[in-house]
């Protein structure tokens, strides 16, 4: 059976080389992105690995990099490669009905969700922003829909406390390879491959994020700061501006928060972002809607290194009124 691997970046890297390893003189091709400089430049949040193409490289597995797999000449490109099966994972393009006629066997994608629970670009992120303790991967059929096909296989794993979207997309990553293997070898058998039906009244959400989605909003309720903190992370990041009298805002990354409490009431007090004191080694904020208090461990000012607090405010003592918020406040 000759497979075609489609996808890009770490998320994808283990589901291709666990292909390599197991069907290695089957695996014909590769479909990926073209290579971008985001993920190497200096400071870059987002996360870089081997490379996929590289990996291909090493295994002489022919690669296409075209802009567009959908386009006419994407599709000749891909039909020449003659495959019976795609296996994509995190390719980041919406496939055509011309791709998905191509392969004999059809298409199959790794899903970081426990499915129909977030379709879209960022389920891993959503998963962490809407508090949720568990997530998996699942293999799906592919169809003109967004992810909307059969599921194959499913399997779930816990979220973590302190989970990022990137440390748990990378325990994700794994877990997808192996449950591809396993659905690639049921095609090898040569039966038919059949997959259970998603209920389209648990279907979820999981657009894709945005740099500017990285802002964080003070008036939240401390819980989803927390969770929005860990869900930005390795990109777009968290990012909110430091406000001090008499200076310019300052933007800063907040890579870390940490317990949180407060009075829990509805009393206005000072306004969402205030940076009410310093109890080492946390920076202590106060948020909404219920005056609950968030402790900041670690942040990255602008063209700085990241630092915990306390080293931070060495240089930047509390002084009033100074407050976290967008770069304008209202």
């Amino acid at each position: 059976m000759r497979i075609v691997m489609m996808g890009t970046g770490t998320f994808a890297e283990p589901t291709f080389e666990a292909l390599l390893s197991n069907f290695a003189g089957d695996v014909v091709g590769l479909v990926t992105q073209p290579e971008r400089d985001a993920g190497n430049k200096r400071g870059s949040t987002r996360q870089t690995g081997k490379g996929m193409a590289a990996i291909a490289a090493a295994h002489g597995v022919t690669t296409l990099q075209p802009e567009s797999i959908n386009t006419p000449e994407g599709v000749a490109a891909l039909r020449e490669l003659r495959p019976d099966l795609l296996v994509v994972a995190a390719y980041g393009q919406i496939l055509s009905k011309d791709v998905l006629g191509v392969p004999t066997r059809g298409a199959i994608n790794v899903h970081a969700s426990l499915l129909p629970k977030y379709r879209g670009a960022a389920p891993v992120a959503y998963a962490i922003l809407n508090g949720e303790t568990r997530t998996g991967v699942t293999i799906i059929k592919i169809t003109p829909g967004l992810d909307s096909g059969d599921m194959i296989l499913q399997e779930s794993l816990d979220i973590l406390p302190d989970d990022t979207t990137g440390s748990l997309e990378a325990r994700l990553a794994v877990l997808g390879a192996r449950l591809a293997v396993e659905v690639v070898r049921k095609y090898q058998s040569g039966g038919s491959v059949e997959g259970a039906r998603q209920d389209p009244a648990l279907v979820t959400k999981a657009p894709k994020i945005k740099k500017e989605f990285g802002l964080i909003d003070w008036t939240k309720p401390a819980g989803y700061i927390e969770r929005f903190v860990r869900a930005m992370q390795p990109w777009p990041t968290a990012y909110t501006f430091l406000h001090r009298p008499g200076k310019e805002p300052m933007r800063v990354i907040v890579c870390k928060t940490g317990k949180v409490g407060g009075m829990g009431t509805l009393d206005e007090g000072p306004p969402k972002g205030t940076i009410l004191d310093a109890d080492h080694p946390a920076i202590l904020v106060e948020v909404g809607p219920h005056r609950s208090v968030l402790e900041v461990l670690e942040v990255q000012p602008a063209g700085k290194k990241r630092m915990t607090a306390e080293e931070f405010l060495r240089g930047h003592p509390i002084v009033e009124g100074m407050r976290f918020g967008p770069d304008v406040l209202s």
